[in-house]
């Protein structure tokens, strides 16, 4: 626990040398005793890092870089988390830069040997230098023989290291943010314990490929017969938790719009496509990529759609895919009594709140945005304000629906550059209809009529022990000895107690220390 410390200090250091206090006191005001530590830790260094940059947060983003991996990391969290950091820095924060110097080709092919095993290594060649270096992982083009026929193929890599190194640091971060909470009262709403917390569980995932290569073969599964978009396929003999091998991506990145054009490729089409396709996974599938900027897109000479890195994936359930495909609807359709009726309908609104005054506030939403040009509506800025409105109405928040929120909004400013006439809402009605009529097909309400008494028919045998667990959660319950987020919160927990037992060794241990002065002198 005492190298939580040392790292702590380490890291407050560079915060401070790095011109990252600065920045974070003209967005919000820190407390003197915490700018007079930082102050009081960057003695002896010889200037502020952080560089002639135009405003607040792109210093910030600068800052952040030089500061490594779970800086960069921590700073693209909080660009989701725009309750914590304001609307403003969280965009600023979208920008930040993941590109960090590779590490050399023969310690990458030193760890896939390591990974796979003398065998499978045997079997790849021409491995190359790195095509591309992030923070936590960089790529290299290779060969290798599956059933006698060549493949063209990217391995991605994770740094030596990394994992440690990150989890150390977030270690003396949580720490830090333990002692900001306690010590600082108006850091309590914040919930900075828990925001590190949940960048360590994100990130965690994020280290182990194999999570990513089961994202991106479910991916295909579900695209596969869907035309105009071609996931690159999965090798898992040469996946492990440290490396990742797929198809090499044959095609140009779809910011390249002249050579995409040259190709004969139409760009109308195209536009159009990108966002039909997202949409569809999203409301189909409930499984979407959610990092589909530019550089996460190629598009090969038939005008195929091809996507990589699958780190962030987003989910919804049937409830929220149904929400989200109504309510889109119901604003094409302009049927804001109905949007506001779908909102009741799925609790997402408290049951005590006037339905007529949330229908205007939608309307309030809605007509403004109908009254733009085509090429400034925007199906991702109206959920965004739409989430907006619903706050006010004390609507809880879905997580799942911010991400793809956010992507929704990346994914219409791609289709805008490729075509800067794309009509979003002439382009998603067709899907959102489709979807809505297949929902409430009577061949869907038998299917789900048999799935729901298939599942009660399973469990009528378990019948008389589930009354007893019922009954002794509700003896539970009337004792408030129950916790409903106890499993959710139960890693969260275990830190805030590792924490709090580190604190309570160092009083134990100062007091020793004067009862002992206090009994010798």
């Amino acid at each position: 626990m005492f190298k939580r410390v040392i790292r702590l200090f380490l890291i407050a250091r560079k915060l401070s040398t790095s011109g990252a206090i600065e920045i974070i006191n003209d967005v919000h005001k820190l407390p003197f005793s915490l700018n007079l530590f930082f102050n009081f830790i960057s003695i002896g260094s010889n200037s502020k890092q952080v560089g002639t940059r135009k405003n607040s947060g792109e210093s910030l983003c600068y800052a952040l870089q030089g500061m490594g991996t779970t800086f960069i990391k921590l700073g693209q969290f909080l660009a989701t988390r725009p309750d914590i950091i304001g609307e403003e820095l969280a965009k600023s924060l979208e920008k930040l830069q993941d590109k960090v110097p590779a590490f050399d080709l023969y310690d990458a092919k030193k760890i896939i040997k390591k990974e796979i095993g003398e065998k499978y290594y045997q079997e790849i060649t021409d491995i190359s230098e790195p095509i591309a270096a992030a923070s936590i992982a960089q790529v290299h083009l290779a060969k290798i023989k599956v059933n006698d026929e060549e493949k063209q193929v990217a391995i991605k890599i994770l740094r030596p290291d990394i994992e440690k190194l990150f989890n150390e640091e977030l270690d003396a971060l949580m720490l830090f943010a333990y002692v900001v909470e306690n010590t600082v009262s108006k850091a309590k709403r914040l919930k900075l314990v828990e925001v590190v917390h949940l960048l360590r569980e994100i990130t965690n995932i994020e280290m182990d490929l194999r999570f990513e290569a089961a994202a991106a073969n479910e991916l295909f599964e579900n695209t596969k017969n869907d035309i105009g978009f071609n996931v690159p396929a999965i090798y898992w003999n040469y996946t492990t938790k440290k490396i990742l091998t797929l198809d090499k991506v044959k095609g140009v990145s779809i910011r390249e719009i002249r050579k995409i054009s040259d190709l004969g490729v139409d760009l109308k089409k195209l536009a159009e496509n990108l966002i039909q396709l997202f949409l569809t996974q999203a409301v189909r599938d409930g499984f979407f990529h959610g990092d589909m900027h530019q550089g996460n897109l190629f598009v090969d000479d038939k005008g195929n759609i091809i996507p990589v890195d699958f780190g962030i994936m987003g989910r919804l359930d049937k409830n929220n895919r149904k929400f989200l495909a109504e309510i889109l609807y119901g604003f094409i359709k302009r049927d804001y009594v109905k949007v506001a009726e779908v909102h009741f309908q799925a609790g997402l609104v408290p049951q005590n709140a006037s339905k007529e005054e949330f229908a205007q506030a939608l309307r309030s939403v809605g007509e403004p945005i109908f009254g733009q040009s085509i090429k400034d509506i925007s199906g991702g800025n109206l959920l965004s304000q739409l989430f907006e409105i619903t706050e006010k109405f004390n609507m809880p928040t879905q997580p799942p629906l911010l991400l793809l929120q956010k992507t929704m909004v990346v994914v219409e400013g791609v289709a805008r550059k490729l075509y800067p006439e794309t009509n979003i809402w002439e382009v998603s009605k067709p899907v959102l209809e489709n979807w809505l009529k297949e929902v409430k097909s009577p061949k869907s309400t038998i299917d789900t009529a048999i799935n729901t008494s298939s599942e009660i028919l399973k469990r009528i045998p378990d019948l008389p022990i589930l009354m007893d667990r019922a009954d002794y959660a509700l003896k539970l319950m009337s004792e408030g000895k129950f916790n409903f987020a106890m499993e959710s919160n139960k890693n969260l927990e275990i830190e805030q107690m590792k924490i709090k037992n580190f604190r309570n060794n160092i009083l134990l241990s100062f007091f020793g220390i004067v009862i002992i002065f206090l009994l010798v002198f």
